[in-house]
């Protein structure tokens, strides 16, 4: 079980005691607090303080203010590296260094002895006088990405700051010398009591772990109002030391910082950052080379931790991530002058995939694949991404699950990176058992393999243009359920949800069109213009375009004869990819 030091303790308790020497790592975001947040905690320590703006009322041995955790461990160089409270206690250092500077001109036994207690905060004091050494201060920060990191450090040591700074410590400090100024003038008679109340009467939580990985888990726990600290935060820190180590820091900096840009706009992931999900697609590249077939997958974090992160110190680690990046970019952006046609045609049918193996699958072939100019053969590319569709739409029958596809995929990434063509052949399909799965698969519309079908047979149509990605597609019943609640014309109600009676449609077309019969569809699909003049587009999907030309119904026979047409076609899909038994 993980040791926890637990210990509720005042500004002043934490700030002077003797273990007090406190890092802010490389890892942690920037500080973000802005004038709100400041704004905030001064009107509430203000009340704390203050109750009902009089000073009289405050009972110094009961009243409590809480500051929220602290979490932290002691790292290798006994500093106390801090996981979670990073923006609360920069910012209360911030205020506590505007009243060291603001109290230097009173001269009350008060007064004198709440600033010197205050030092005591901030830096840290002389082993045999117990008076502060102004050189050494409590806290340091090692931000990789925080370029004003050194400006906060000079403010603790100096107490000076100019116009000219921009950065969010100085807009910081600035505010509370206004905030203290307004104090002095217009509360003369408060102004000692505030930073003793705060010093004395204000408590923070602070939770030393005995390990980076239990704080990390506190944190996530009892994080609950901003962002967890993401693994890539981490892996961040990790790169800023090789790159520093190599001199290149400011340029490491910059290309983070456009890394993430990318990853921002182009990645999601369900359980991190999209950059986690970056590197994830990353880890199955590494995995591959380093021949792992196990179909349990470790924590990202775990995966590139091994032997002190040894993969992010190797020189060719980021520009791989920027290459696997970009790519992704130009996938999602439907780049013609990358991908061609038909390439493009595959990819949007596998942005429908029933689950997300086939991105692993396809990041580790660009990886292992890609010329200097990071583009891919188109000829060989193509093949790959009709062999992996055909894989992944028929396993999903069979075997349903993200976690069931591992088996056959982890080993075919291992043969990519080998320099072999993916082809399953461990794992070849049986064309009945497929059948049947199909033939007895409720199609209904919460099931993304549903969505999968449609799509991918919406493409089968050589007529079919590419569907931009930002369209928004929803499943059409062509003939319509409330149809069937009038006419109760179809004599097995399981047709309605019949994979031949669906379709992709346009949200803009669904909406109109979803509630009609079919001679009422036909123009929604081909598209009209109003009697007021104005045009309703037609539809993208090619197959109801020629629905709407060639029949007057739509029937139920005409449901049955669709459904076998798709999945004869999806059948004669498997074989012509040679993944039949």
């Amino acid at each position: 079980m993980a040791k926890l030091s637990v210990d509720q303790q005042t500004v002043l308790g934490l700030l002077t005691d003797k273990g007090a020497n406190f890092l802010i790592p490389d890892y942690q975001r920037p500080y973000a607090w802005g004038e709100i947040e400041c704004q905030t905690l001064w009107e509430d320590i203000f009340d704390f303080a203050f109750p009902n703006q009089n000073r009289d009322e405050f009972n110094e041995e009961d009243d409590e203010y809480f500051l929220g955790p602290v979490v932290m461990f002691k790292n290798e160089n006994s500093q106390k590296e801090i996981i979670d409270g990073q923006q609360r206690l920069t910012t209360i250092l911030l205020l506590l260094r505007a009243f060291y500077l603001r109290l230097a001109n009173m001269r009350d036994g008060a007064s004198i002895e709440t600033r010197k207690n205050i030092g005591r905060c901030i830096w840290k004091t002389r082993r045999f006088d117990d008076n502060v050494d102004t050189s050494k201060l409590k806290i340091d920060s090692e931000v990789a990405t925080d370029e004003d990191k050194d400006e906060f450090l000079d403010i603790l040591r100096t107490g000076k700051v100019s116009d000219s700074q921009k950065s969010q410590y100085a807009k910081n400090y600035r505010f509370f010398l206004q905030k203290l100024q307004d104090l002095s003038d217009n509360w003369p008679g408060y102004f000692t009591y505030l930073p003793d109340r705060l010093l004395n009467n204000c408590f923070f939580l602070p939770i030393e772990a005995e390990s980076q990985d239990t704080a990390l888990r506190i944190f996530s726990t009892l994080n609950d109002r901003g962002k967890p600290l993401a693994d890539t935060d981490i892996f961040k820190a990790q790169f800023y030391k090789y790159y520093k180590e190599k001199g290149e820091k400011k340029e490491f900096i910059n290309r983070w910082k456009d890394l993430e840009v990318i990853s921002n706009e182009y990645f999601t992931s369900l359980s991190g950052t999209p950059m986690d999900e970056l590197f994830s697609r990353y880890m199955y590249f590494e995995r591959a080379k380093a021949g792992i077939k196990s179909t349990t997958t470790e924590a990202l974090r775990k995966f590139y931790e091994r032997n002190k992160y040894a993969i992010l110190k190797k020189d060719d680690t980021l520009g791989n991530l920027e290459a696997l990046a970009k790519f992704w970019k130009n996938v999602t952006l439907q780049d013609d002058t990358i991908f061609s046609d038909r390439v493009l045609k595959k990819l949007s049918v596998l942005q429908y995939a029933p689950n997300g193996m086939w991105t692993y699958l396809t990041s580790v072939y660009f990886l292992q694949n890609r010329d200097a100019n990071d583009t891919l053969n188109d000829e060989d590319f193509y093949k790959f991404l009709n062999k992996i569709t055909a894989f992944i739409w028929g396993y999903s029958f069979v075997r349903p699950g993200v976690n069931a596809l591992r088996v056959p995929a982890y080993p075919e990434m291992i043969s990519i990176v080998g320099g072999n063509e993916v082809e399953f052949k461990d794992s070849k399909l049986d064309a009945t058992e497929v059948r049947n799965a199909m033939e007895n698969y409720s199609f209904t519309n919460n099931r993304p393999i549903t969505k999968s079908m449609l799509v991918w047979w919406a493409y089968q149509n050589d007529k079919q243009n590419l569907i931009p990605t930002d369209t928004i597609l929803e499943t059409e019943h062509i003939y319509s359920r409330n149809r069937q609640k009038i006419e109760r014309s179809l004599s097995d109600t399981r047709n309605m949800e019949s994979l031949g009676n669906k379709a992709i449609l346009e949200r803009s077309v669904n909406i109109r069109a979803s509630d009609y019969k079919f001679e009422d569809k036909k123009k929604y699909y081909k598209g009209f213009t109003t009697s007021t003049g104005k045009t309703k587009p037609e539809t993208m999907v090619q197959e109801l375009k020629d629905l709407a030309d060639s029949k007057d119904d739509f029937t139920e026979q005409d449901i049955v004869d669709r459904k076998k047409k798709i999945l004869d076609s999806f059948i004669q899909y498997l074989a012509d990819e040679k993944l039949l038994k």
